[in-house]
């Protein structure tokens, strides 16, 4: 059995949470850095994580990696790595990303072209031509240049793993379903506990949670660029992991999820985009302010995204928005609340400081996952699901 080293990118202040889905998944960590996981997996494991993991951008095949100051040696350094292991003569190849920090390359249109001329001249000696059709698979590079030392990855996923499908129309300032997804199990929260967003804009988190709770692997209704990979990936690895996704599911759970918003248009695109993920029926969506939340239940859960200025709304509305809040999270008994804002004086305004606070990226915005933790529910409450 072939095995390979994979990488799977990340949000960053995510790489535990990716780390702990990965480990359960039964495969085995071999680095943690910044915004990515590398694990040690075979073709299946290939299939399987762009299957099932939730909080991966993507997923990655190692294909080497190398210290490079110069051109030269990064020429040197791409030409020395087997290509012909992973791209077959027809095979459509090209770096569709090269990134640097740190290093002393950091051009990234000089060290696409470079490392596509390299890749060029050690397949033109193994196979043995001059010249590529390049109309077969697509095989795109994502290369990191890290304290001049080269890694380069094969994408296996295409599109980013954030698109699961399910999301055709979007508010404003949507948060991705991988960083949604990720806060969600950052939570204590789980099915047999109520799951309230009363900002949930096209329904994201309450979709997300839905699918969970399903136990719905999130690349169930979508393709991944590597199942056209025959030379690497046998076809029926892709149909028993998808297999193994159906098998898992579970439409029947009974749940409390629910999305509101202002906006009565956009509680519709929630609405459609629950039904294309497959949990409409989990979920209710209302047009309603976050002055009207309120829940007869105990030990509930709020996780939202609320507005934070650099977006939507102006500075100004901030302070009355995160008063609100406040005092409607103070009216629910027992209740946790989480928020992802970037707005600084949040705490300030919702009235009492956060239990626990993460700094998370959101793309290149600086944000805050606050972490408001209401008390645990008793024992037999819980056994009995009545919570």
């Amino acid at each position: 059995m072939k095995t390979f080293e994979l990488i799977a990118p990340c949000h960053f202040g995510l790489e535990a949470v990716l780390k702990k889905e990965i480990l359960d998944l039964g495969y085995e960590i071999s680095l943690v850095e910044d915004g990515r996981v590398t694990f040690i997996g075979d073709d299946e494991a290939i299939c399987r994580a762009n299957v099932f993991l939730r909080t991966a951008e993507r997923v990655l095949l190692k294909a080497g990696s190398f210290k490079a100051e110069t051109f030269e040696e990064l020429f040197q350094g791409t030409r020395n790595i087997p290509w012909e292991d992973f791209i077959p003569e027809d095979g459509k190849f090209w770096v569709a990303k090269a990134s640097s920090i740190k290093s002393k390359l950091f051009s990234p249109s000089d060290i696409q072209s470079i490392m596509k001329k390299a890749m060029v001249e050690r397949l033109k000696n193994r196979y043995g031509v001059t010249w590529f059709p390049e109309n077969g698979a697509s095989y795109p590079l994502r290369v990191f240049l890290y304290k001049d030392m080269v890694t380069v990855g094969i994408d296996t996923s295409g599109e980013s793993l954030h698109k699961r499908g399910y999301r055709t129309l979007t508010s404003k300032a949507p948060i991705t379903e991988t960083l949604a997804a990720a806060l969600i199990l950052l939570t204590p929260w789980n099915r047999d506990r109520i799951l309230v967003d009363p900002f949930c804009g096209s329904g994201t988190f309450p979709i997300e949670a839905a699918m969970m709770a399903a136990n719905m692997a999130p690349g169930m209704n979508r393709s991944f660029l590597a199942e056209e990979w025959r030379n690497v990936i046998k076809r029926k690895c892709w149909y028993e992991a998808m297999d193994e996704a159906g098998d898992l599911v579970e439409e029947d759970v009974q749940v409390d999820i629910q999305g509101y918003d202002v906006d009565g248009d956009i509680v519709k695109a929630a609405r459609t985009n629950a039904q294309s993920a497959g949990v409409d029926h989990m979920i209710h969506f209302q047009q309603r302010p976050v002055s009207a939340l309120s829940h007869p239940k105990k030990y509930g859960f709020i996780i939202s995204n609320p507005p934070y200025g650099e977006r939507i709304e102006g500075k100004e509305n901030l302070p009355a928005l995160y008063r609100e809040i406040g005092e409607r999270f103070e009216a629910l008994d027992s209740w946790s609340m989480y928020l992802i804002t970037s707005y600084e004086d949040a705490q300030k305004y919702i009235g009492r400081k956060a239990d626990k606070n993460r700094k998370i990226y959101n793309g290149m915005l600086k944000t805050y996952f606050y972490q408001f933790m209401g008390p645990k529910p008793p024992r037999r409450s819980q056994e009995n699901g009545s919570n």
